[in-house]
C-alpha cells in the first residue's frame, strides 16, 4: 500500500479511536492495540517526512513559542451577569418575563414561546474559542477582553477531547467551551511532580498559557464545550439542536445539561448541582441558566456587558486562602502518624474551616509547606471531607518550619520513615493505635458490636486493662457495672452483643482484624475462595497473587500480617474464647442466564428493601461480580437513595443504571 494512503487510513482510525476514548468515554481497542496503531504512524512519518494536518502524534507539543498572537474572535464572547442567591435570580427570571411579555404586545402576529430553561455547569477553568474552517482546526485563543484574545492553537492541540478535523464543512464557525484539569488528572500528576500544581484550575489555565506546549500535554488536559458562537450560515432553533449540532461534530458536551419549562423545577436543579458538585472530577463554581429558544435571545439581545437571556448562578467557594497557625501529629490504627494543620477560622463552602489536613510528612515537602507557619495558604474543601491545604500564595519560605516529630507524639517511641509517611512500630503500648484498632474491630462492618464506640474504647483501655480486640471477650459484668456512664442496662447490652458478634462470618471477622492494604471486597473475597480461617492463614503469596483483584503488594500484607506471632496468638485466643469466624454455608449454583450474568455491578446508595450485604449475595448468586468502583469496564450501576458520585460517574461514562429499588428486587426475583 502506497505510504501516505497508508498515513491516512491510520490518522483516521487513530482519531476515531481518540474520539470514542476521551469524548465517548467508551474505548473500542485496548491500549495495546491503539499503541501498536501509534507506533506505525509515527514510523511511516518518520520514514516519510510528511506529517498529515490531523495527525494524532501531533498533540505531543511542539516547539517553544516565541509568544502569543493576538486573535480577534468573529463574534464577540460575552459575560455573564451573576446572581448570588435565589433573590436575585428570580429578579432575572421576572426581568425576561417582563422582556418577553413586551416583546409579544408589540409582536402580536409572531409572539415569543413561552420561556424554556437549560441548566449548564459553571467550569472553573479557561475559556477556550476554537475556529474551524471547511471542518479544520485552524485557530484556538482564549476569551482575552471578549474581543480579542491570545492565540494558543499549538497549546489547544495537545487536548485529546478537542477535535482537530470535524465533519461540518459548511464553512467557518467559532465554538467556544472550557480547558479543564480533572482532579483525578490533577492528583496522579502531583504524586510524582517536582512541583505540585495548587489546584485544578491554575494548573489549566497555565498549562493554556504555556508558550511551552510540552508542558500543556504533559498536563492531559480535558475541555467540555457548550456554544456556537459564530457560524458562516448554519442556524439553530434552539438550544438543543446546537448541542446536537456539536455532539455531531465530535465535540465532547457535559451530560449534565438539563432543561425545563417552570422556573422552580430550576431552582431544585441549582439545590441538586450544589450538593453533589463536590462527587465531581472536576471544579465548578456554579451554574449557567439560559433561555433555550435562539429567536428569543436574539429578542432580549444584550446589555453593554451581558447578555440579557443568560445568567451565571455563583455557588459558595470551596478554595480559599488563611494562615497556618500549627501542626499536631496524630497516631493511627497502623501506626501511621499524620500531620493535622490548624489554620485561621475562614468561612468555605458554608462551614468555618478550623482543621485541614496534610496527608504526610512527604505532602508537606513536595507542597513547599515545611517553612509555612505563619504563612497564607490555600485550602479546598469538598464533599463534606476535611479540607486540604493545596499549597502556599507565595513560592518564598518565609514562615516558620514544621518540625518533623522524631518520637511517637503518643507513647514517645522512635518513628521510623516508610517512604513519604512516619510510623510508630510499638503497637503493642501505643494508647491511640490500640485504641484504634478495638474500635475498628466492633464497627458495623467488622464484628458489628452494637452500643460500642471508641470513647467506650478509650473508656475499656484505662479503666479495665483491654488492649486488644480479643480481650473484648474476656469482659465481665460485674467490672463493667463499676464503670462511669456504666449501669446494668449498659453493661447487659455489651455483653450480649459480644455474645452475638461471635457468630459474625469469616468475611466480617477478616475485615475486623484491620489486615493492611485490604477492604471489605477482599476479605469477602478471601473468605467466598478459601472458605477457612487457617487457610488463608497459611496461604502464601504465590497462591494469592493469583486471586481476582490482589497485587504483590496486598499479597505480601497479607502473608506478613498473619505471620506475625502478635497476631496468631490474638486470633487462637478470640477462637479459644468461642469467636467463631465460619464462612456461611456454600452458595446455590450460580445461575448462568439471568440479566446479571456476567455482568460487572456497582451499588451505591442506600438500600431499603434489602441490605447492601444481601444485594451484594443475590447478584453474585445471579452470575454478576459485584465491585466497589466505577469504571470503563461497569456494565451497570444499581443506584440507591442518596446515592453519590459513583452515580455520577456512570452518568459522565454512559453507563446503564438502575436507579429503582423496586426494579431492581423484580431483577432479582427472575431466577435465569
Amino acid at each position: 500500500m502506497d505510504p501516505m494512503h497508508r498515513m491516512e487510513q491510520l490518522v483516521t482510525e487513530l482519531n476515531q479511536h481518540n474520539y470514542q476514548y476521551y469524548t465517548m468515554d467508551q474505548p473500542q481497542i485496548s491500549d495495546k492495540e491503539y499503541d501498536l496503531l501509534y507506533d506505525e504512524l509515527v514510523t511511516l512519518e518518520q520514514e516519510s517526512g510528511m506529517v498529515l494536518p490531523d495527525s494524532p502524534t501531533q498533540r505531543v507539543g511542539g516547539e517553544l513559542l516565541k509568544g502569543f498572537t493576538p486573535h480577534r474572535h468573529l463574534s464577540s464572547l460575552w459575560s455573564l451577569d451573576k446572581a448570588q442567591n435565589i433573590e436575585q435570580l428570580r429578579n432575572w427570571n421576572t426581568r425576561v418575563l417582563k422582556l418577553v411579555n413586551d416583546y409579544n404586545t408589540k409582536n402580536p402576529d409572531n409572539p415569543l414561546p413561552e420561556p424554556g430553561y437549560v441548566i449548564e455547569l459553571k467550569f472553573d477553568g479557561l475559556t477556550l474559542n476554537l475556529t474551524y474552517t471547511n471542518g479544520e482546526l485552524v485557530q484556538a485563543s482564549t476569551r482575552g477582553n471578549g474581543t480579542v484574545g491570545e492565540g494558543i492553537l499549538a497549546q489547544v492541540r495537545t487536548i485529546k477531547s478537542v477535535p482537530l478535523k470535524i465533519p461540518y464543512t459548511g464553512g467557518t464557525i467559532e465554538v467556544q467551551g472550557e480547558g479543564i484539569m480533572n482532579l483525578s488528572v490533577l492528583n496522579r500528576y502531583n504524586e510524582t511532580a517536582a512541583e505540585p500544581l495548587k489546584n485544578a484550575r491554575n494548573a489549566a489555565a497555565g498549562a493554556l498559557r504555556n508558550l511551552n506546549p510540552k508542558t500543556t500535554a504533559e498536563r492531559r488536559l480535558n475541555a467540555y464545550f457548550y456554544n456556537v458562537g459564530y457560524s458562516d450560515d448554519i442556524q439553530f432553533a434552539n438550544h438543543q439542536e446546537m448541542m446536537d449540532f456539536l455532539r455531531e461534530n465530535r465535540f465532547k458536551v457535559n451530560p449534565s445539561i438539563t432543561y425545563f419549562r417552570e422556573f422552580d423545577d430550576v431552582m431544585e436543579q441549582l439545590a441538586a448541582i450544589q450538593e453533589s458538585r463536590g462527587q465531581l472530577d472536576y471544579l465548578i463554581d456554579g451554574a449557567v441558566i439560559k433561555i433555550t429558544d435562539l429567536r428569543t435571545r436574539e429578542a432580549l439581545g444584550y446589555t453593554d456587558k451581558f447578555p440579557r437571556w443568560a445568567v451565571a448562578y455563583k455557588f459558595e467557594a470551596e478554595e480559599t486562602t488563611t494562615v497556618l497557625n500549627s501542626v499536631v501529629w496524630n497516631v493511627g490504627r497502623t501506626g501511621k502518624v499524620t500531620p493535622l494543620a490548624r489554620v485561621e477560622p475562614v468561612e468555605l463552602a458554608g462551614v468555618t474551616v478550623q482543621n485541614c489536613t496534610l496527608n504526610n510528612v512527604g505532602d508537606i515537602e513536595r507542597k513547599n509547606l515545611k517553612f509555612a507557619l505563619g504563612t497564607r495558604v490555600f485550602i479546598r474543601r469538598s464533599n463534606d471531607v476535611i479540607p486540604e491545604i493545596l499549597g502556599k500564595v507565595t513560592e518564598e519560605s518565609d514562615g516558620e518550619e514544621i518540625v518533623f516529630p522524631e518520637q511517637c507524639p503518643a507513647c514517645g517511641f522512635p518513628l521510623e520513615q516508610r517512604g513519604a509517611h512516619l510510623f510508630c512500630n510499638n503497637k503493642l503500648a501505643c494508647k491511640p493505635q490500640t485504641v484504634a484498632r478495638i474500635s475498628h474491630f466492633a464497627s458495623r462492618d467488622a464484628m458489628d458490636i452494637e452500643t460500642f464506640s471508641e470513647k467506650t474504647a478509650i473508656q475499656l483501655y484505662d479503666e479495665l486493662n483491654v488492649r486488644e480486640p480479643a480481650d473484648l471477650y474476656t469482659l465481665q459484668f460485674d467490672d463493667l457495672v463499676k464503670l462511669e456512664r456504666f449501669g446494668e442496662k449498659k453493661a447487659n447490652n455489651l455483653i450480649a452483643a459480644l455474645e452475638q458478634s461471635k457468630d459474625r462470618d469469616l468475611a466480617s471477622f477478616l475485615y475486623s482484624l484491620g489486615i493492611p492494604n485490604t477492604g471489605k471486597s477482599t476479605t469477602r473475597m478471601l473468605a467466598d475462595h478459601y472458605r477457612d480461617l487457617h487457610a488463608i492463614m497459611n496461604a502464601t503469596a504465590e497462591e494469592l497473587v493469583e486471586l481476582p483483584d490482589v497485587g504483590g503488594i496486598v499479597a505480601e500484607s497479607i502473608v506478613t500480617f498473619f505471620a506475625d506471632p502478635f497476631t496468631q496468638a490474638a486470633i487462637e485466643k478470640m477462637l479459644n474464647l468461642g469467636v467463631k469466624a465460619q464462612a456461611p454455608e456454600a452458595p446455590a449454583a450460580v445461575v448462568e442466564d439471568s440479566f446479571f450474568s456476567g455482568k460487572t455491578v456497582v451499588l451505591t446508595g442506600t438500600l431499603h428493601q434489602l441490605t447492601r450485604e444481601e444485594a451484594t449475595q443475590r447478584l453474585e448468586a445471579l452470575g454478576a461480580k459485584v465491585s466497589g468502583s466505577v469504571s470503563k469496564k461497569t456494565d451497570l450501576v444499581i443506584a440507591g437513595e442518596k446515592a453519590g458520585s459513583k452515580l455520577t460517574k456512570a452518568h459522565d461514562l454512559g453507563i446503564p443504571t438502575i436507579e429503582d429499588e423496586d426494579e431492581l428486587v423484580r431483577l432479582l426475583n427472575q431466577q435465569g
